[in-house]
């Protein structure tokens, strides 16, 4: 087993990453070690590097990763959630957080709010703790974290993003309710906009209405199963939304603008998910008179949880090929151009890019 680990460390906005090498620590109990083959450049990522959102610092960024297991604790139980048996060169994905069941706020169904929460890729390194980031060739999994494992001819650039986009898009289902048969409007269409639009299509929606301000991405928006499309930036592009019965409407958005159309919008018993606004914005106004004469239900989303987790492994490893998931990530760079990587995320805005550790774990 290699016994030295090569991470890129963050230290302050807008300021390159440093490449470091350390020896890799041993594990403590219930401890994991896994070869990270994958990583992908969050959008949170890029809010950090441009100090739109603060990290303790220096940390090793990335969370949306992918990797191969290369050493077990033998305090761990072994087991992946499912409870198949885990073993050395088994590739895996994993919870973006660890979350301890014994904390005294712990709640099962929200163990991404615990108080005593360890969250990959947004922690401060110390001389011990480190080796918890994605921009690195190792990654440590702690105790609690929820570890699932996954085919081998999966796509790695795929497979990166389950633990983050695809995981919060089925959470955001989940507090949706009922989508067979029904009206949905899905603002944003990023990467959390196009895979949810891809799983209401799975789960049966009678019309998907996709809206963004950005024509590329609503073009984007046909191939993942959305019936209708609407361009924000003209209100008269908006009159399908005023002619039609929304029975749900997600934002992936975080635009006041459009969570207040989105809003405006829904029918009788209408349920509004808001995913998006995870930074710091105008305050959204709400009519709330509408809200309780339409008997609406208004429900916010961070992050997800176990069952959010395992219903997006599921879902991408049965559908990664019937859409175009592969298709978003870009463009790739290796590990050691991490900075050119953040620089042409920033310039050029893709969906996503990907870092690949070597030329083998780039995209098949």
């Amino acid at each position: 087993m290699k016994k030295s680990a090569t991470y890129y460390v963050f230290s302050g906005a807008n300021t390159p990453l440093s490449e470091f090498t350390s020896p890799i620590p041993t594990l403590k109990d219930g401890e994991i070690l896994v070869n990270i083959l994958y990583t992908t450049l969050c959008g949170s990522d890029l809010h950090t590097f441009c100090g739109l959102r603060n990290e303790p610092c220096p940390t090793i960024l990335g969370h949306e990763i992918v990797g191969i297991i290369a050493q077990i604790s033998p305090t761990h139980s072994g087991q992946d959630a499912l409870g198949k048996q885990l073993h050395v060169g088994d590739l895996i994905t994993w919870t973006v957080f660890s979350s301890d069941p014994n904390t005294t706020d712990y709640q099962p169904e929200i163990p991404q709010k615990n108080g005593n929460l360890y969250k990959y890729g947004h922690r401060q390194i110390t001389e011990q703790d480190n080796f918890h980031g994605g921009l690195a060739t190792h990654i440590i999994l702690r105790p609690n974290t929820c570890i699932r494992i996954l085919p081998k001819d999966i796509s790695l650039a795929v497979a990166a993003t389950i633990n983050c986009a695809v995981a919060t898009s089925a959470g955001a289902l989940r507090l949706a309710g009922t989508i067979a048969g029904k009206n949905v409007h899905v603002a944003g269409i990023g990467l959390l906009g196009l895979v949810t639009i891809a799983m209401c299509k799975e789960l049966g929606a009678k019309n998907i209405i996709a809206s963004d301000v950005n024509p590329a991405r609503l073009e984007m928006a046909k191939h993942f199963g959305a019936s209708h499309t609407i361009d924000l930036r003209e209100r008269e592009n908006c009159a399908l939304l005023e002619a039609t019965t929304i029975d749900r409407f997600i934002d992936m958005s975080g635009s006041p603008d459009a969570m207040e159309l989105g809003i405006e919008t829904l029918g009788l018993h209408g349920r509004a998910m808001l995913v998006g606004a995870v930074f710091h914005q105008r305050p959204t106004k709400i009519d709330a008179e509408q809200v309780i004469r339409k008997m609406l239900t208004i429900k916010g989303l961070h992050n997800y949880n176990y069952t959010d987790f395992s219903f997006a492994v599921d879902f991408i490893i049965n559908n990664w090929q019937k859409y175009p998931f592969e298709s978003l990530i870009e463009r790739e760079f290796p590990l050691d151009e991490v900075n050119a990587a953040i620089d042409y995320a920033l310039t050029h805005k893709p969906i996503r890019a990907g870092l690949y550790m070597d030329s083998s774990t780039a995209k098949r």
